[in-house]
């Protein structure tokens, strides 16, 4: 290329018209890695990496978006995340790229100190949480979702059995859109609360006795957990909408039971 050809203008395909006519819902980047901070209700701040989805609504006229903005947006934005500034990163995102609507996805590992019941020894717990930011017609939408692991201990068991009942670790996935900040250790409580047994990461033999003899005393069938966490976020004015999922892995089949409540959310998009 001579000293001439070098100065002449780029053309942007992707900003060139398309006669299709035919809008598309989301395009963006998928699964891209970024540190993040996260704040925790002790105050502390945890590090850890994040995968992110970012997405726009094209236009049926434009032929395509500019894909490196949305890696420019990431790495301008401040490292410590929360809420707030999820939602400004959204906004930031739809502006740039000359969009109605937008979508970010930020998953991540969150882990939680927790002390045995009785012995009182430390260690960590792990939870999966995704930060969900949206703007749909013009309304903005945050929905923050925690998969919690739970132990479940099965009332009909306990019924029909001389001795024993069988119990399983459950998984507990809520998703919440909330109108105000909430911890992600609040949601998680929730789930503990409501389940048969909590999990920890490290039990000695006097914790042990404790959480199953707790188990027993407090059998719930998969639908009993549901509800019971349904009802507890109902009662909070923070929560615009839910789906609250649980899914039990049974000890005693080869398969799992699994309940699921929605409300004011799409269960299919939580």
């Amino acid at each position: 290329m001579n000293q001439r050809d070098s100065k002449l203008p780029i053309p942007d395909v992707q900003s060139s018209p398309d006669t299709r006519r035919l809008a598309i819902d989301r395009v963006g980047i998928k699964s891209i890695r970024h540190p993040a901070r996260i704040q925790e209700r002790n105050g502390g701040v945890q590090h850890t990496i994040a995968h992110f989805n970012m997405y726009v609504g094209l236009p049926h006229q434009f032929k395509g978006t500019h894909m490196s903005r949305f890696v420019e947006i990431l790495n301008a934005h401040e490292r410590e995340i929360s809420p707030d500034t999820f939602r400004t990163m959204v906004r930031e995102m739809v502006a740039k790229l000359e969009a109605q609507s937008g979508h970010i996805e930020m998953a991540f590992p969150y882990f939680v100190s927790k002390k045995a019941p009785v012995s009182g020894v430390a260690s960590l717990m792990d939870y999966e949480v995704t930060f969900v930011g949206e703007i749909v017609d013009g309304r903005e939408l945050f929905t923050l979702k925690v998969v919690v692991p739970v132990t479940s201990l099965c009332p009909c068991s306990k019924e029909i059995s001389d001795r024993g009942a069988h119990n399983q670790r459950s998984h507990v996935t809520i998703a919440v859109r909330i109108r105000k900040f909430m911890w992600i250790e609040e949601i998680i409580d929730v789930a503990e609360n409501q389940a048969s047994s909590q999990l920890y990461g490290l039990l000695k033999r006097p914790d042990e006795k404790f959480v199953t003899e707790g188990a027993y005393d407090n059998p719930k069938f998969v639908e009993d957990m549901v509800r019971d966490i349904a009802a507890a976020l109902n009662a909070d004015p923070r929560i615009e909408g839910y789906v609250v999922e649980s899914e039990n892995f049974e000890s005693i089949h080869n398969h799992s039971a699994y309940a699921m409540i929605a409300k004011g959310m799409d269960a299919g998009k939580a």
